[in-house]
């Protein structure tokens, strides 16, 4: 058997061959489960190219690499903003302060004007910058990889902010929460 030598020591690479079993557990399951683990709330913003602005409310955020700046977020294939953020150059990913549960609740119904009356500067790239959340970052769309159901996007970041001492909006088991530090 060979083995991946790395940072953190060997570790035995498995055969591709080998494949997944079967879930035991229905998707309710699968999402109940994974809504234990508490994240925080992003939206993600962009202007497509026929100068449209989309965004959604997106939980699934998380740091790739330092050098080069990277982050990544998921988006199901079935989304209506699919096209946009795969033909886009650009995109926004706004970190949300705890005082914008509603801002997280509009960006996640399709059936309303997400960006009315919204307060937003334009990005570099033109990707909306929402105002009031606790970080920002300008993502220049680096790559996207098909998995299962959902687009994973891979944002090389070109510009970040965020406010110091800012509390996040933080998301689990279904419920929005803000942060108590132990």
């Amino acid at each position: 058997m060979t083995s991946i030598s790395g940072k953190f020591g060997s570790m035995p690479a498995t055969s591709l061959a080998q494949q997944a079993r079967s879930p035991q557990f229905s998707n309710n399951e699968f999402r109940t489960a994974l809504g234990m683990f508490a994240t925080g709330v992003t939206i993600v913003t962009a202007r497509a190219p026929d100068g449209q602005l989309v965004g959604l409310t997106a939980n699934s955020f998380n740091s790739v690499s330092l050098s080069p700046p990277l982050v990544l977020w998921s988006l199901s294939q079935a989304a209506r903003s699919m096209a946009a953020f795969r033909q886009g150059s650009h995109y926004a990913i706004n970190i949300l302060a705890a005082d914008q549960q509603a801002l997280a609740q509009r960006f996640a119904n399709p059936h309303v004007d997400r960006f009315a009356d919204l307060a937003f500067t334009e990005g570099v790239s033109g990707a909306p910058l929402i105002c009031g959340c606790v970080a920002n970052f300008e993502c220049f769309n680096r790559s996207r990889y098909v998995e299962g159901d959902h687009v994973i996007f891979v944002g090389e970041v070109e510009h970040c902010e965020h406010r110091a001492g800012a509390s996040p909006l933080l998301y689990h088991g279904g419920k929005f929460y803000t942060e108590h530090p132990l």
